[in-house]
């Protein structure tokens, strides 16, 4: 499985409105320019994610976006789904008939591409828009100070 850069560039952008929106609504415009998006690309990525319900849209001059909910609720996997459908590394269907073949491809499929689309939807699932966030904060030193009595 490989995420295109609607996936990849969607997945960024939410972060970056979860970082800089503060409860308030964030512009298209300044998302694209502070990560090097196309602003065209991502009206089209959250015209997805607003469809999706993840993102609600504020309309006007100074509209803009912001998370239809909190951060900790929102799971990377949700947005990774509403912009890339299913996160299967391999679609494969089972034959009616039961040949050789057929007992050998379920046997890779129980064993191999369902174990792997297991792992991948336990990650993606188990992370949420806020840990992405925290992380975020730690790397860029953006992360409270902490104080120890």
């Amino acid at each position: 499985m490989k995420l295109s850069t609607k996936g990849r560039y969607g997945l960024r952008a939410m972060v970056d409105l979860a970082v800089n929106s503060a409860g308030d609504h964030v512009s298209l415009c300044s998302i694209a320019e502070r990560q090097d998006i196309s602003e065209n690309y991502l009206e089209q990525v959250f015209s997805i994610l607003r469809k999706s319900g993840l993102v609600k849209s504020v309309k006007g001059a100074q509209g803009g976006y912001v998370l239809a909910d909190n951060p900790v609720n929102i799971k990377v996997g949700s947005i990774l789904r509403a912009l890339e459908g299913d996160l299967s590394v391999v679609d494969e269907g089972l034959e009616d008939n039961i040949s050789h073949q057929s007992i050998i491809q379920n046997c890779i499929k129980l064993n191999v591409w369902d174990k792997i689309n297991e792992s991948i939807n336990s990650i993606v699932d188990s992370l949420t828009l806020e840990d992405l966030v925290n992380e975020y904060k730690k790397i860029s030193g953006n992360s409270p100070d902490m104080y120890y009595i």
